[in-house]
Parts: C-alpha cells; sequence; structure tokens
C-alpha cells in the first residue's frame, strides 16, 4: 500500500491550476461556476421548485437537474448566462489584474 501525504497540499491560487488544467480551460470553469453559484442563490431565493424553474428558464426537467446538481459539463457559459438573464438578474464580469504571489 503507498504512503499517504501526511502534508496537505496548499494551492498556490487556483486550484484548477493546480489540477494540471490549461489555462484557458481553467479560466472558462472558473467563470461558469462562479456564474452558477450565483445562479443557484437566485433559485434558492425565489423558492422556485422544479416545476416552476423549468417553465421560467425554458428547458426540460432533465436540464433542471442537470443545472442542479452541478454538472456544468452539460451548461454552455452561454446557457448559464442566458438562465441568469431568464431569472431577471443582472450578471457582471470584474477583471482585474493577477495577484503576482498567487502566480
Amino acid at each position: 500500500m503507498p504512503q499517504r501525504r501526511k502534508e496537505p497540499h496548499v494551492t498556490k491560487g487556483n486550484i484548477l491550476d493546480d489540477l494540471g488544467f490549461e489555462p484557458e480551460v481553467s479560466f472558462q470553469l472558473k467563470v461558469k461556476s462562479e456564474l452558477h453559484i450565483a445562479i443557484l442563490k437566485l433559485i434558492r431565493k425565489r423558492g422556485y421548485n422544479p416545476t416552476e424553474l423549468a417553465h421560467v428558464l425554458g428547458i426540460p426537467q432533465p436540464r433542471v437537474s442537470e443545472l442542479m446538481r452541478g454538472k456544468l459539463s452539460t451548461l454552455s457559459l452561454d446557457k448559464l448566462a442566458e438562465y441568469a438573464d431568464r431569472l431577471d438578474s443582472d450578471p457582471s464580469v470584474k477583471v482585474s489584474l493577477k495577484d503576482k504571489q498567487a502566480a
């Protein structure tokens, strides 16, 4: 049996970079996950059940399930932005310089 590491891994900024994703993929996953989290907060705040959410978003029930379970591989950034819009939200993008220490 291989020995387990006794020290925890400390990320140097973005965990997706540490996992070996290409920078472009890492960036897209980060943006998608942040938008997804915001959408889930809106859904919970408004108290939609799955049937209501399917109607509001104009999607079938299986897509609601994928959204709620965080299956980001099935959701494009465009589709997430569309869902945010259909939930009457005002999504925005923030761009800032990278922290030199994290890079």
